[in-house]
């Protein structure tokens, strides 16, 4: 009985049984494993009556709720509810009231036992039945509520969601434009004011300069929070929450009170100026000086903004108060956790995540953590004023974008989850399976498969929070934005756990609700005007790319990994044109890191490759590429004479760069996305994937400032030539 009742709970729960590779051999999963990630779960899975126990009651709460926790349907498609009731109860009359979320109410009456009969159980000995009924009533666009009425009495309330068919599209990509933009990582930006960081203000610099030159979009890498207090954990993919902003981007001398005295009291002084020149002048972004640094500076502007402003009835009080209720839940977790962790690390205690946090506080719902909040009120009020100000300034820039009539403007990139010792997780930990992680199986580029450290949200338990928690994530991410990129696009089909203590070979796939979950993404982009691109690299079905495309998400297309069977490039001309191209990614060498085989040395270096054979293969192969990168663009005329044909006497040039990036712009993509790093020509990656610290990872700056970017003649006319081929690109 255990067995076959594991079985049934693993289709139930998703969990995939076989799979094709990467090499498209067909794979099959233990069934170790599968009992594994149903025990991360939370599956009794080792004790044959507490499981059959824990099925049975999951069974019968189902059963004793009416109506479904959520339903999600497209415009124009036919409402139909399932309703479970006990059999004496199916020839009444019901009404199903809908209140939507404009004020409107819609209402639709009848009787269950003249809808289509599903299924039937006994609980008790009571006989219940669920049927499924036809609700003639077109609800608008949006989250609504409906719930099942009878004589003014409510048996059951279910979130009503309502989507347009695809995602939100630019008029003028419709009509054919194609442009370009630059992909940047924030925080490597150096210009002649900021603090040894990119900053928001850097941003919109940036923005209104590349408007200028014909850039439609500036794309971002994840701006989420991170951890303030533990501020080496500094990788944009691993955050504390994915709601909410990096602190660390806000200009403090922009902020109204970075002039007062108290504030210059503190920056003036000798060791203030010297710890901001040594974090200027660091090749490597310095996160625990900057930090400290910048809240040193922030305390005194909050200070200064607190007693003028925020303590009595201002226009500016209303407005932070406005920010914080509509934060929610999901800011004041943020800000308490910033306060705790904080106040942990100063006591010298661990505290890198809430695993370690003292028993009292591991959770945010705990007595303990309301007693912290009261008496660290100011100091909570700090952390959630300073959300406020990112996302000022993050609009502030968004405004640049719009004021300078770029078509998209800013897009930012979402990132897959969340660390194990997230203030996301540790403000919902029933959503999260923290006994396991999400990565990657083995394919070419990782053998050994990857593990992100990650715990992945429970599908489950994501539908009986009504998708609240994915609603908000969307809707927050395309805020102060015209586009969204989202980081491993086939998390809203499948994710590939791991079970804590595997490795990842042993993982398996669990597969979440994708057609809701796409319904939402539709929705949000529709209300945010804000295109969708899905970056679907790696181990990906063809259906779900087609179910991408259908539903308007644009592909992610990296020139490198086009490639044919014969070693040849595909041409850029064939891409799909709803797609964006790039030629490299954060997570890749830079053109000229590649060029030269960068790379490569630095893997040996870091022991990443576990043989030499291994490596000569890698190398040779490298060699075969570029040999096939030079005729592709000989080919196309994408480069001149002065680019030799054969690889062995042609070296990384500024004229095979910059040819390389016009190759790009002459192809059907309606984006194209080229790196900053590629403009400066530069060899350092700002990140090795399988490295943690091997490799300084997202800590490397770009070699030259801002303002000498846009005063170099020859990226000047790169831009101009970009801008010209998009034109002649565009139908």
């Amino acid at each position: 009985m255990t067995s076959s009742l594991l079985e049934q709970l693993v289709e139930y729960r998703g969990i995939e049984s076989n799979y094709n590779d990467a090499w498209g051999n067909p794979t099959t999963i233990e069934p170790e494993t599968k009992r594994k990630l149903l025990a991360a779960m939370g599956y009794q899975v080792n004790d044959s009556d507490l499981l059959l126990k824990q099925v049975q009651e999951n069974h019968n709460k189902v059963w004793l709720s009416v109506l479904n926790p959520v339903q999600v349907l497209r415009a124009e498609e036919l409402l139909q509810i399932r309703v479970r009731l006990p059999i004496e109860l199916v020839t009444d009359e019901y009404v199903a009231h809908i209140d939507t979320e404009l004020g409107e109410v819609l209402q639709h009456r009848f009787t269950p036992i003249d809808g289509q009969l599903i299924d039937v159980v006994h609980i008790e000995e009571i006989e219940f039945q669920e049927y499924l009924i036809d609700v003639p009533i077109n609800p608008p666009l949006g989250y609504h509520s409906l719930s099942l009425v009878i004589d003014d009495d409510v048996l059951g309330t279910m979130r009503l969601i309502v989507a347009p068919q695809s995602c939100f599209k630019p008029k003028a990509l419709t009509q054919g434009h194609k442009v370009w933009g630059l992909s940047v990582q924030l925080y490597c930006l150096r210009s002649t004011h900021n603090w040894g960081v990119g900053d928001f203000s850097d941003l919109s610099f940036l923005i209104e300069k590349l408007a200028k030159q014909g850039a439609q979009f500036v794309g971002l890498n994840p701006i989420h929070a991170l951890y303030p207090a533990n501020a080496n954990a500094c990788s944009p993919y691993g955050p504390s929450s994915r709601r909410w902003l990096n602190l660390i981007y806000i200009d403090v001398t922009s902020l109204d009170g970075f002039l007062q005295t108290s504030t210059q009291e503190v920056v003036s002084s000798e060791e203030f100026q010297r710890q901001l020149q040594q974090a200027r002048n660091a090749d490597l972004v310095d996160y625990e000086l900057v930090t400290k640094l910048k809240l040193q500076a922030l305390e005194k502007v909050f200070e200064y903004q607190n007693s003028q402003y925020l303590t009595k009835n201002t226009k500016l009080n209303k407005a932070f108060k406005a920010f914080v209720d509509e934060g929610g839940d999901s800011l004041q977790t943020l800000a308490v956790y910033d306060a705790l962790q904080e106040n942990l690390a100063l006591k010298g205690k661990e505290s890198w995540g809430w695993p370690v946090f003292p028993k009292e506080f591991s959770d945010f719902h705990n007595p303990a953590v309301k007693t912290f909040t009261k008496k660290h009120a100011k100091r909570v009020k700090f952390f959630l004023w300073l959300q406020w100000h990112a996302a000022l300034q993050l609009e502030q820039a968004n405004q640049v974008a719009k004021q300078n009539d770029m078509l998209i403007g800013l897009y930012r990139d979402l990132a897959v989850g969340v660390s194990e010792g997230s203030a996301e997780i540790w403000g919902n930990k029933d959503l999260y399976c923290t006994d396991a992680s999400v990565g990657a199986p083995p394919d070419i580029l990782g053998p050994l498969g990857q593990n992100w450290g990650l715990p992945p949200m429970d599908p489950e338990k994501l539908y009986q929070q009504q998708y609240q928690p994915i609603i908000e994530l969307f809707d927050s991410n395309m805020r102060a934005t015209g586009a969204l990129r989202i980081d491993h696009v086939m998390a809203l089909l499948r994710l590939w756990w791991v079970a804590s203590g595997d490795s990842a070979k042993q993982g398996g796939y669990v597969y979440y609700p994708v057609d809701d979950l796409l319904a939402i993404l539709a929705l949000e982009s529709h209300r945010h005007q804000s295109l969708v691109i899905g970056e679907d690299l790696g181990t990906v079905p063809e259906e779900i790319r087609i179910k991408l495309a259908e539903n308007g998400v644009y592909s992610y297309r990296v020139f490198f990994f086009e490639q044919a069977k014969d070693g040849g490039f595909f041409s850029p001309s064939h891409y799909p044109e709803q797609s964006m191209s790039t030629l490299t990614t954060h997570d890749m060498p830079t053109l000229s890191g590649y060029w030269h085989c960068h790379d490569l040395e630095l893997g040996k270096e870091l022991g990443l490759y576990p043989t030499q054979d291994i490596l000569n293969t890698l190398y040779d192969s490298r060699h075969e590429n570029k040999q096939s990168i030079l005729e592709t663009l000989h080919g196309h005329q994408s480069v001149s004479e002065e680019v030799g044909r054969d690889v062995h006497n042609v070296p990384m040039s500024k004229a095979l760069n910059f040819g390389m990036q016009l190759h790009m712009a002459g192809g059907s993509s309606e984006l194209l996305s080229l790196q900053l790093e590629d403009w400066l020509e530069m060899d350092k990656p700002v990140n090795i994937p399988g490295t943690f610290n091997e490799y300084p990872n997202w800590r490397r700056k770009l070699t030259r400032n801002l303002q000498d970017i846009f005063a170099d003649s020859s990226l000047n006319s790169l831009a101009a030539k970009l801008t010209e081929a998009r034109k002649l690109a565009s139908k």
